[in-house]
């Protein structure tokens, strides 16, 4: 992959509609990404897959929805306060400042100037809580939704009745104070994170941590990411985080080259502990059968809805040539395609053509995502849906008001198939699966 293939993509996402720089209109902030019409809905549609994928799907999984917003304590506990942190230099010269592991010289890499010696820089962002601002009031927006897990162990424990091993998910926003940003919606300061707590009994561990991560990276395959775009990449010892025993990274071929995808981690029983320790509640777990008493470990598999998103961008998106005219197309798996077919009349100055079109739309959007488009030649409207990834169109033409059937076009094969109208939720009931509205 290259950088023309990121600046393709970014292109695309502004002009279609999936993704906008946040306050534009005031000369946006530095990595802060709003999702439009269409972003929005392939946002929502990675989120399901993978809460279907992981809740839905399993039988040992609970859901769970934690506030932003943690006591304070929660971060002293958990080892943020003390080492979320990077390592910073900053240039004597143009003042600006860098992480130093991305540094390849001990020089400026933007004026060559003299550089400082690294210092640690917390990556949590503080503000206020109440109406009064001291610092009994410093409050820390939260840099993982991990610890709303941990912290509510034992409540989901109680109220579902679960025997280990087992796991709560949840989805939610984090934020990070990151020194260096870029590559699109690769890293900004505002992500979402989808993540996984799945507790095990010591000395199960390792096998587990095995297990997910060929979960996790099959999750990804079955939506459509090529093999040869993906490589795991385990952690040395040296990079491990403080609560980490091992960890795995799933890494894709993003434009800019391998990067970070999601993390597998198996994180001991250090978060529950550390809790129990702080917090004087008793974090730790009774097996009714052996009488055991123990805290078990935990096993983290940490993916980022944003970087999710690019890289199945990056990877849905070519570019081919069909009657001498280059088509692009975002092959999207049906499942995550943000609409899933475009209702397109031949003919708009013709009622009859575009009530029946309307009445098709009507009819399909009680179950499925769909679009009734009709402001360019269908040549265009065709190239327009194959751009934003829609997988069908349905094409109403003069034929149709006699013998009832519509054209629909396959957007990978460009196969044109000639459906009857009252089989039009069958056959594409048949195409879609289990991709229907929520």
């Amino acid at each position: 992959m290259s950088t023309d293939l990121m600046e393709k993509i970014v292109s695309l996402c502004k002009r279609r509609g999936f993704v906008f720089q946040s306050t534009e209109i005031y000369g946006g902030l530095e990595s802060t990404w709003d999702y439009g019409p269409l972003g929005v809905e392939l946002k929502r549609n990675v989120k399901e897959a993978w809460w279907r994928g992981n809740v839905f799907e399993r039988d040992d999984m609970e859901g769970l929805d934690t506030a932003i917003f943690m006591h304070p304590r929660t971060w002293e506990a958990s080892g943020h306060v003390e080492s979320f942190a990077d390592l910073l230099v900053d240039c004597k010269q143009c003042k600006k400042r860098f992480r130093a592991d991305h540094l390849k010289e001990k020089k400026c890499p933007e004026c060559g100037g003299e550089i400082t010696q690294p210092r640690h820089f917390n990556l949590m962002l503080k503000t206020h809580y109440g109406a009064v601002e001291d610092k009994g009031s410093v409050i820390y927006l939260r840099p993982e939704t991990a610890q709303g897990i941990f912290v509510n162990f034992d409540n989901v424990l109680t109220t579902s009745r679960r025997k280990l091993p087992f796991g709560i998910a949840q989805i939610g926003k984090a934020f990070r104070n990151e020194v260096t940003t870029g590559n699109f919606t690769f890293r900004s300061r505002e992500f979402e994170q989808m993540e996984m707590e799945y507790f095990v009994r010591p000395g199960e561990d390792e096998e587990w941590h095995r297990k997910w991560i060929d979960e996790r990276l099959n999750w990804y395959k079955g939506l459509g990411i090529k093999a040869q775009n993906l490589r795991l990449r385990p952690h040395s010892k040296d990079e491990l985080a403080h609560y980490a025993k091992a960890c795995t990274d799933i890494e894709y071929l993003f434009p800019m080259g391998w990067s970070e995808l999601e993390g597998i981690a198996n994180r001991t029983d250090f978060d529950l502990k550390a809790h129990s320790k702080a917090s004087g509640k008793d974090l730790s777990y009774f097996d009714e059968e052996t009488k055991e008493r123990f805290t078990p470990y935990v096993i983290e598999p940490s993916g980022g809805v944003d970087r999710a998103i690019l890289a199945f961008l990056a990877d849905a998106y070519r570019e081919e040539v069909v009657r001498n005219e280059k088509r692009a197309v975002l092959g999207f798996h049906t499942a995550l395609a943000p609409v899933k077919a475009a209702i397109l009349p031949l003919l708009k100055n013709r009622p009859e053509i575009v009530a029946m079109c309307k009445a098709i739309t009507a009819d399909l959007s009680r179950l499925y995502k769909v679009k009734y488009d009709d402001t360019a030649s269908i040549g265009r409207l065709y190239r327009r849906q194959d751009e934003i990834g829609t997988p069908y169109c349905v094409t109403v033409d003069v034929d149709s008001l006699s013998d009832k059937k519509a054209t629909v076009r396959d957007r990978d094969s460009m196969k044109q198939d000639r459906i009857g109208v009252d089989k039009l939720v069958e056959y594409l009931n048949d195409k879609l699966g289990g991709c229907k509205k929520q």
